[in-house]
């Protein structure tokens, strides 16, 4: 069977893992325990993806740097007590495992961590399906393509055979700026307009749409 993207790149939160509405809270509540006033829902969501320093200007933009320290540990706090429920969108485990088993090199570029990462890899069983993965700590921040040149680079794929997926606009611009194809998912932090601005090659809105392009197009 020919493979229209022999390397196919999703994001992790809000793309594989239902845990946009997760991080937003925590990153609410992280704000409260410092005395601050909690970002609006939009502007909790709008920064899924990033890294975290990007992510935590971007949330609390008045916040002095030496405080960052303060709210991420406060942040990673209310997180991890929401974590051990986060579960995989439903079809996403069916629909990642027939990429496999197609003969798709798949890899995660993600705002989170290496060890959150890993620890979503163990607790999702998903881990092995990947050949690869970049995340926030180890590359600059998602929009920089920093993360998906590393990718076809190990993989030794060129940016016409490899494929990005996200739901934030953060991961479409990332592909964008690597000369990736980029196809966005509707179902999870950022709403479909922003994403539309970003002229994926398509847009999901549920992941059954998504497995049914993925298997016409990929």
């Amino acid at each position: 069977m020919v493979r229209r993207y022999e390397l196919i790149v999703f994001d992790w939160d809000g793309t594989l893992m239902d845990s946009a509405a997760a991080i937003a809270a925590s990153v609410q509540a992280a704000a409260r325990d410092l005395g601050l006033a909690p970002p609006s829902d939009a502007r909790a969501r709008h920064i899924i993806g990033l890294g975290l320093d990007d992510a935590l200007r971007h949330a609390l933009p008045d916040l002095p740097r030496e405080r960052y320290t303060e709210l991420s540990l406060r942040y990673r706090h209310h997180y991890l007590v929401r974590d051990a429920v986060l579960t995989l969108f439903e079809g996403i485990e069916g629909l990642v495992r027939d990429l496999a088993d197609r003969g798709h090199m798949l890899a995660v570029a993600t705002g989170k961590s290496r060890h959150g990462l890993e620890r979503a890899f163990a607790t999702s069983g998903l881990g092995p399906v990947f050949h690869g993965s970049r995340c926030a700590d180890e590359c600059r921040s998602k929009p920089d393509p920093q993360m998906l040149e590393e990718l076809m680079a190990e993989f030794g794929t060129t940016p016409a055979a490899t494929l990005m997926i996200g739901d934030t606009s953060h991961d479409l611009l990332m592909a964008r700026n690597a000369g990736v194809d980029a196809v966005a998912v509707a179902y999870g932090a950022h709403e479909k307009t922003p994403l539309l601005a970003c002229s994926p090659v398509h847009c999901a809105d549920t992941v059954e749409s998504l497995a049914a392009w993925l298997r016409d197009n990929a």
